[in-house]
């Protein structure tokens, strides 16, 4: 069994400049620093996060906007005795800063500090990166085991309101409040937005709580006024006092939290390390489940951010760190060409809806939002209700595309099956950041999308392996009225287009052998993988193995031409940017079985484990997914076919 990492000692690599923050090694160092000296921390650590992500790239905004909080939190619970939890764990570099980690030269590169927690790398992390509105329930687990082991630690769950559109939260919420006497502190970090502004009838109500005027204070002005007030003024105020509820509710409604069961401290403002100290000690005294609302503002302390409207810098590449802007342009990518494309399909059929959960502009429909305001519609963190709710809007006669990351589908899968599926509806489902993704790590590499929606039944997915065929799949997939339709694609640069040089049924054929009888190996390429699937025909070749590549364009249902194709070469070898467990290889392995035909197929792809975070080839690299490393298995294989052994094959050249 593979030992997890052990947790390397801390290293800094902050020097002049910062004084203070070099001398925190642990929370406990905190106790140490006067109110002063916190406020020029909070400045320290954020000149070193710009500094810092900026030559690396990372997720900038959101923890610009938590200095203060992540520094009270540490300063009144006492990590990691206490457990202090972070939703999806973006906002967690100050957190990393303050528990000893301050080396980030190379934050979500290989080697380095994961972009999340990671319980490998301090034992101050708890959840490592799962997906967004899960750390409630984390919490409500964590104190039911406080509860029934006797411990006296306290559990803070740090969540973001953006995140508190997920039925999840709401879940966990319901459960959290049905214990008055477990301690529990939630913190609701509301920076009115999770990538972009937050939307909803949550959205409101905290806004509602934001600009209203809080019944505390209204009550300590109305006391004020009526105890002046002879005979009437006491008996008056009692009576108000009694109908605090209903008053509050009036005033600020954050009767919402209350009536559920919660005890409600807030609206606090989060850049005020006193008043945040003050509420976190008042929630940790408390004894039962407490909601404290802090108001933070994303990017805080840095123009650039504050300026960028469209999502407060959530996330950015390498930046020079005195504009904000990018380095270097990467050029034309996958969520671009969609993006256009879709604005273009809107332009053509006004049935065209798009939905998108929380995420307008990272998946490119940003574009379509500008000109079709009415036609989109953001559910927030709520996957699972946007898929039913794109088979409400298919039954009304519209046509929904609802793009989303490819591992956040994973979120929805009982959705599309029994919604979507079941009742034959017409919607497109377009999964960006499909197959390796990289720096992000294990929960945002896109791949099981293929291995998960095999099983759902009239489903089809396109694997597009270029712009071009975006584009043109795309197309094909908004035509289909009668059953889910899915569209893949990578991340980032797409490259140039891989011309066909035939079709084979609905198969683009990549690449022919010249003067083979009977062609020793097909290759089934996958989606983006196709010019390395020409890589390894033309490795083979050179070791005179002669071979076909194939797209099949739409690899769910397989092909029917695909198994004669099969039939007329001797091994059948399937590339996939997908976990090879139940995926594109299983399924062409099962058509080939159903037909008879037997040839023997190797599927590669992504092993059934959690990846580290490194770059996207780095990653391909370490699972074996390159080009010099198939051919050298083929290569292997067709030696075995001829009766030689694999040894006596001759390697194919590596770069």
């Amino acid at each position: 069994m593979e030992q997890p990492r052990k947790p390397r000692p801390p290293k800094t690599v902050a020097g002049d400049g910062w004084e203070l923050l070099t001398r925190i090694r642990g929370p406990r160092d905190l106790d140490r620093l006067g109110p002063e000296q916190l406020d020029k921390l909070a400045a320290e650590i954020r000149t070193f996060l710009v500094d810092a992500v900026s030559k690396t790239g990372g997720h900038l905004g959101p923890n610009l906007g938590v200095v203060e909080l992540t520094i009270a939190l540490h300063r009144v619970f006492d990590s990691p005795r206490d457990k202090v939890l972070w939703d999806t764990g973006h906002q967690s570099y100050v957190h990393k800063l303050l528990t000893g980690r301050q080396d980030f030269s190379r934050l979500k590169a290989k080697g380095g500090l994961s972009g999340y927690p990671s319980r490998a790398e301090s034992d101050h992390d708890v959840i490592e990166n799962s997906h967004a509105s899960t750390v409630l329930g984390w919490a409500d687990g964590l104190a039911k085991a406080n509860e029934v082991l006797g411990r006296g630690d306290h559990v803070v769950a740090v969540i973001g309101d953006g995140a508190l559109t997920g039925g999840m939260a709401w879940e966990a919420l319901n459960n959290i409040a049905d214990a008055k006497d477990r301690p529990l502190v939630i913190v609701v970090n509301d920076n009115e937005r999770s990538y972009a502004p937050t939307i909803g009838g949550l959205a409101n109500h905290l806004a509602t709580l934001r600009t209203t005027d809080g019944y505390e204070r209204f009550l300590a002005r109305t006391k004020e006024v009526l105890e002046r007030t002879p005979v009437v003024g006491k008996p008056l105020f009692d009576t108000l006092h009694g109908a605090k509820k209903g008053l509050k509710d009036f005033i600020a409604p954050q009767g919402m939290f209350e009536d559920l069961g919660l005890k409600y401290v807030g609206p606090i403002d989060g850049h005020d390390l006193e008043a945040l100290e003050s509420a976190l000690s008042r929630a940790k005294r408390f004894g039962g489940p407490v909601i404290v609302h802090c108001l933070t503002e994303k990017g805080r302390g840095y123009q650039p951010a504050l300026q960028d409207e469209a999502d407060r810098f959530h996330a950015v590449g390498k930046i020079h760190p005195d504009t904000g802007l990018p380095i270097a342009s990467s050029g034309l990518d996958w969520t671009s060409v969609f993006g256009e494309e879709m604005v273009k399909l809107g332009e053509e059929r006004e049935d065209i809806v798009a939905i998108t959960a929380a995420m307008l502009q990272p998946v490119g429909l940003d574009r379509f939002a500008k000109v079709f305001p009415d036609r989109v519609y953001d559910v927030g963190i709520a996957e699972q209700h946007g898929a039913v709710s794109a088979a409400g809007l298919a039954t009304g006669g519209l046509h929904p595309v609802f793009a989303v990351y490819a591992t956040f589908l994973n979120r929805a899968f009982d959705q599309v099956l029994m919604d979507v599926a079941l009742h034959r509806c017409g919607v497109t489902f377009v999964l960006d950041r499909a197959g390796v993704t990289g720096t992000d790590g294990a929960s945002h590499n896109g791949m099981w999308d293929m291995s998960i929606l095999q099983v759902v039944p009239g489903l089809r997915i396109a694997a597009p392996r270029d712009a071009d065929q975006v584009r043109a799949q795309l197309r094909e997939a908004v035509e289909v009225d009668d059953a889910p339709t899915v569209v893949r694609f990578s991340k980032g640069a797409v490259g140039p287009a891989v011309q066909a040089v035939g079709r084979i049924g609905g198969m683009d054929v990549l690449r022919t052998p010249e003067d083979a009888e009977r062609p020793d190996v097909l290759i089934v390429s996958v989606g983006a993988l196709a010019p390395m699937c020409l890589e390894v025909a033309e490795l083979l070749d050179a070791q005179g193995i002669s071979a076909t590549v194939v797209d099949p364009r739409w690899v769910k249902p397989v092909d029917e031409a695909l198994a004669p194709l099969a039939e007329r070469h001797r091994v059948v070898v399937t590339v996939e940017d997908n976990c090879r467990v139940g995926g594109v290889g299983a399924a062409v392995s099962q058509a080939l079985r159903d037909a008879g035909v037997d040839v023997p197929l190797r599927d590669f792809g992504i092993p059934p484990r959690f990846l580290d975070h490194a770059s996207r080839k780095e990653v391909l690299a370490e699972i074996g997914l390159t080009a010099p490393d198939i051919a050298r298995q083929v290569t292997g294989l067709v030696a075995k076919l001829d009766g030689r052994y694999e040894s006596e094959a001759v390697e194919p050249a590596r770069d």
